[in-house]
């Protein structure tokens, strides 16, 4: 059973959050991903997809989900299942921290095909599918 240090622990940082990867198929496990993510207060992650269901656990925090037209706001203790393929939009007024699980590998994509104006080197590109390095 691989071990995984909390000193082996990969970050990724983009402009809107801070995001821990603890496992994942580079290391250590064959088909999941468990990452952590720390959004500051005021941000907001751009709207897009993944084509595989996640599952968010809040541990600290809120947050607004906008979720295939459909608003949620969620704290400390609640539980988000993230349907594959659903547009979500992720933003915090006082920031949060979450511990999330997916499949992996997992792709992020513009639901409309169009790169959002200031999309960070990360993102993907019009009708582009990439695999973000914290599910990697």
């Amino acid at each position: 059973m691989p071990v995984i240090r909390s000193v082996d622990a990969r970050r990724t940082e983009t402009p809107n959050a801070v995001m821990t990867t603890f496992a994942s198929p580079t290391q250590g496990s064959a088909s999941l991903a468990l990452w952590r993510v720390e959004m500051p207060a005021g941000r907001q992650g751009p709207l897009h997809a993944m084509d595989a269901e996640q599952i968010w656990t809040f541990l600290a925090g809120a947050v607004t989900v906008d979720l295939a037209g459909e608003s949620h706001t969620l704290g400390a203790g609640d539980t988000l299942v993230l349907p594959a393929d659903a547009p979500r939009r992720i933003s915090t007024t006082d920031g949060f921290t979450a511990l999330v699980a997916s499949t992996s590998p997992s792709h992020a994509y513009n639901p409309d095909a169009v790169t959002p104006p200031g999309a960070c080197a990360l993102a993907p590109r019009d009708d582009q599918r990439v695999l973000p390095p914290w599910v990697a």
